[in-house]
Order: C-alpha cells, then structure tokens, then sequence
C-alpha cells in the first residue's frame, strides 16, 4: 500500500500503477549474461588476478543492479479522488515528483506494442495535462489498456461530482 504524505482532509487513493514485473525480469536476464561472461573470462584465465579483478567487477555490478532494479522499484503513478502523483525515478538519488489536479486531465492513452508486450500483457500509459509542457508517461505499465480505462473513469467521477457542485452553487439545480 502506498501512502502520500500530503494526503488533502477527504482525498483516498483510488489506485496505484507500478511496472509490470517483467522489468525485473530484465535485470536478472543482466545478471545471468554477466555471470556467463564472468565464469567463461575465468575459465580463461585462472589466475590470481583474474579472480580479485572478479571479485572487484562483481562488487561494481552488484551496485549497478541495485541502482537499476531501484529505478524500475520506485516508479507508480498514485491516483487519488482528486489528483494523479506521478513519482519517477529517473536515477541514483534524482526523483521526480509530478502532480496533477484531475481536473487538468485531458486525454489517456494506452499503446501495447511488439510480441513480448502482447503476450506479457504490458506497456506504455500515457496521460495528457492541460499543462503546457506535462505529459506523464510510463513505460512498461501492467495491463495498460484496463489500467488507462479505471484511470480515465476516476476521472470522469471527479467531473460529474465538480460540474454537479458547479451547477449548485450557480443555482442551476
């Protein structure tokens, strides 16, 4: 569960969108390829060297992967009732924190392309702001067309209830 800690009086998360496990599923094919590589170079080369230069570029990748299973980690879009947090961690120590007012959504869009991204069911949610330069998007998004449906509902909800207040307080009803 995710919890935001500015959360406004009445606002609840309605859902939370992180990336599809199969990013993790890359990094670990990383670590199978460097293991492979690094068994056939000290089969090679059985030296002393070899195996401190070994260990030492282990350390390194183990880091590396760390660093990159961690950018994938970090990555959710948060929608609540009245607003979408896109946290993104673009690398090491450097995140982005984007909010949006539901208000200010103007269109979503989901696009699933290649074989991989059809058979694993995922791939890129996009959604567009009235903002001049904002445009969320993330990339190997879990269920991307139901995932951009439930987003596009919550927002239709905020509309109906802000244009019903809005019709209230012009005395319109």
């Amino acid at each position: 569960m995710v919890h935001l800690d500015n959360i406004r009086s009445g606002e609840k998360v309605e859902m939370v969108v992180r990336r599809h496990w199969i990013v993790f599923w890359l990094v670990g094919l990383y670590a199978l390829v460097w293991v492979i590589i690094s068994v056939s170079i000290l089969m090679f080369l059985n030296t002393a060297w070899a195996h401190i230069l070994n260990i030492v570029f282990w350390m390194f990748f183990s880091i590396f992967l760390y660093i990159e299973w961690l950018n994938h980690e970090l990555d959710m879009f948060v929608i609540t009732n009245n607003r979408i947090v896109w946290v993104e961690q673009k690398s090491f120590l450097n995140r982005w924190v984007t909010e949006c007012n539901l208000g200010q959504v103007q269109e979503v869009n989901s696009i699933t392309k290649g074989i991989f991204a059809n058979i694993f069911n995922y791939g890129t949610i996009s959604i567009q702001t009235a903002w001049n330069m904002t445009n969320l998007e993330m990339t190997f998004a879990p269920i991307p067309l139901t995932q951009s449906r439930k987003i596009l509902n919550i927002v239709d909800h905020y509309r109906d209830q802000h244009s019903f207040k809005q019709k209230e307080w012009a005395g319109l009803t």
